[in-house]
């Protein structure tokens, strides 16, 4: 099994590099033999972090979402990066069910979805002006997998 490793890619922000978002996760991930459940849980969480940026970061513009994959061990550190308008109240953003777009029907759980599916999640401002949610995932699975070969 790899110990160390990482990726970056950085692509537009629209919505349909959601989807390579997650092909792109994943395919990183699997060398970690991850089990679907747990492969499924970080794709989820890629997929409400870079729809976040799609949806609020560049309300006006298209802009970039940079992508770090990390793995140590057997945990998956996931950085999301944009440089959009960043978050007024980052604490306030994370709230289930706040919203600032109402009229849109969000339903402002992002943040809550990356936790529920994630170990940790940490989100910041970062120097672009925008913001950084960093995640983190322990793979369970790989260890039980690689103690059974």
């Amino acid at each position: 099994m790899v110990k160390s490793n990482f990726m970056e890619v950085s692509f537009k922000a629209l919505s349909i590099n959601e989807g390579f978002a997650r092909i792109c996760v994943a395919g990183f991930c699997v060398q970690l033999n991850p089990s679907i459940e747990e492969l499924g849980d970080i794709k989820t969480a890629v997929s409400e972090a870079v729809t976040n940026c799609v949806v609020h970061a560049y309300p006006k513009q298209n802009g970039i979402i940079t992508m770090r994959c990390e793995i140590e061990g057997d945990s998956v550190k996931i950085v999301i990066k944009d440089g959009g308008v960043g978050i007024k109240d980052i604490e306030k953003a994370r709230e289930p069910f706040y919203t600032t777009k109402p009229d849109e029907e969000r339903s402002g759980m992002g943040f809550t979805v990356m936790e529920s599916f994630m170990d940790k999640v940490e989100v910041e401002k970062n120097d672009l002006g925008g913001i950084t949610v960093t995640m983190y995932k322990q793979i369970t699975s790989s260890a039980l997998q690689v103690g059974n070969a």
